[in-house]
């Protein structure tokens, strides 16, 4: 396994990132593709190889609420191998320097993996994109390692 972290500008490996998210949200999850893809200049993308194959994909950008943690997609037949976990783990390492508040929008099939990595409901459950999330944040000094 092996994971890169890259700006939107490295075309092959973004375009490889986009593809998985297209596969996962707008094909799989019926996602608008207008709000699937907003904010990559200012995100920084990670892409998780298994044999040199792109399988998962994640982001993290800078908002006014603190560092927003987003676009987890694993494709559907590389799920429960532990692939989303492990960027996860790369995306907090990278922030362990960032005194902020980490946060994301957990689609609520997810709350319970979130929650088992220290991440923490607040507010009320919302939908968005036609599908019900929670907002989520993590204490980064108690964070995974």
């Amino acid at each position: 396994m092996k994971i890169k972290k890259f700006s939107y500008k490295n075309s092959q490996l973004f375009n490889q990132a986009l593809k998985i998210r297209h596969e996962v949200f707008v094909i799989g999850q019926k996602c608008p593709e207008d709000l699937e893809y907003e904010f990559e200049e200012e995100s920084t993308h990670f892409l998780l190889f298994i044999n040199n194959k792109p399988v998962a994909t994640a982001r993290y950008r800078m908002t006014e609420k603190g560092c927003k943690l987003e676009r987890f997609a694993v494709l559907k037949n590389e799920r429960g191998k532990g692939y989303g976990l492990s960027i996860l783990k790369k995306i907090l390492k990278d922030l362990r320097f960032f005194n902020g508040i980490i946060y994301l929008h957990a689609q609520i099939q997810v709350v319970k993996f979130y929650e088992k990595q220290g991440f923490k409901k607040y507010d009320n459950k919302f939908e968005e994109a036609g599908i019900l999330h929670y907002k989520m944040k993590i204490n980064q000094m108690n964070s995974i390692e």
